[in-house]
């Protein structure tokens, strides 16, 4: 794992080279994202390495970021195209170098933003990955459940579909954030927003047999306030560690082991498209800020409506 720089200033490592300490104003703006927007360690560690990236690039050209011009970052831009990245990476880049800009100009630092003329590249428009109904039947039904291991992993199935939870919101899970009874959770989402997500009554009824089987767990000390724990010292389970588990129930289904958690709020959000429910809905109970986000979605419902059409209209 690269070391990044903290919002302070310190050492910046990345790819094995050594990188010039990282500018007070990428400091300063780091800071901000951190405190005000609320931004995930992942996210503000994604910004100062593109950050990073971007003044190693100046400073070859003796410039620094307060002085670069238009010409700078389009022969940054060059450097990447060179490199190879995908257009997705690319994006999330410039985005990264456009929002510092944003930020300098807004507060006065800089008089000219010389990302003003440039357009960030497209992203390649992937369709997310899902799992049909009757798969995700097949992967719930995997975990013995009298054992309280199997308990917890169907728990977790059941959770990321039946809520369409982000993974981080997942683990995040204390008791006190769940109300069994009226299947509800109330979750943390990106940028420390807070939703109330409904389980659903297989997942409420998951929930509340795993909870019960935990105490039977012979663990030395296990997180009282933690909802989903790890089998071996009792701590909170870890994205890593659920990838695991994930990964693991998807061989013993025989079905592909390399589709992500995320995977399953995909096909959170594809079902309920495709058994009718509102679009705006769907967003909400994403926890999507915008509407574009949640749109995606329908791109696979059509594409399944399709296919509904081919098969079934005579001049299809």
């Amino acid at each position: 794992m690269p070391r990044v720089a903290s919002a302070g200033g310190a050492p910046y490592h990345s790819e094995g080279r050594r990188k010039p300490r990282v500018d007070k104003l990428v400091g300063q703006f780091i800071r901000r994202l951190e405190v005000e927007r609320h931004y995930s360690r992942h996210t503000l560690r994604a910004y100062e390495t593109d950050l990073g990236a971007f003044e190693e690039f100046l400073h070859g050209r003796g410039r620094r970021i307060s002085d670069a011009t238009v010409r700078d970052v389009r022969g940054f831009l060059v450097v990447l195209r060179a490199r190879g990245l995908s257009r997705s990476t690319m994006a999330r880049k410039v985005s990264a170098v456009r929002s510092l800009y944003k930020f300098m100009f807004r507060e006065g630092i800089t008089r000219t933003n010389p990302m003003a003329a440039l357009r960030t590249p497209r992203r390649e428009q992937r369709l997310p990955r899902f799992l049909t109904v009757s798969e995700i039947e097949q992967l719930i039904s995997t975990p013995d459940t009298s054992e309280w291991i199997g308990a917890r992993d169907a728990a977790i199935l059941e959770t990321l579909y039946g809520g369409g939870l982000r993974v981080s919101e997942l683990i995040a899970l204390d008791h006190s954030d769940l109300d069994l009874r009226r299947g509800i959770a109330h979750v943390r989402g990106k940028g420390k927003k807070e939703r109330m997500a409904p389980l659903g009554r297989c997942a409420a009824e998951a929930l509340r047999s795993y909870c019960e089987l935990k105490r039977t767990a012979d663990l030395p000390r296990i997180d009282p306030a933690a909802v989903f724990i790890n089998a071996t010292d009792g701590r909170r389970l870890t994205t890593r560690s659920v990838r695991r588990i994930l990964r693991r129930r998807l061989l013993q289904a025989g079905l592909d082991a390399n589709l992500s958690p995320h995977g399953l709020r995909h096909s959170f959000a594809t079902h309920m498209l495709q058994n009718g429910a509102d679009l705006r809905a769907v967003q909400e109970l994403l926890g999507h800020e915008h509407l574009s986000t949640t749109q995606i979605y329908t791109h696979l419902t059509t594409e399944n409506l399709k296919e509904a059409y081919d098969r079934a209209h005579p001049r299809a």
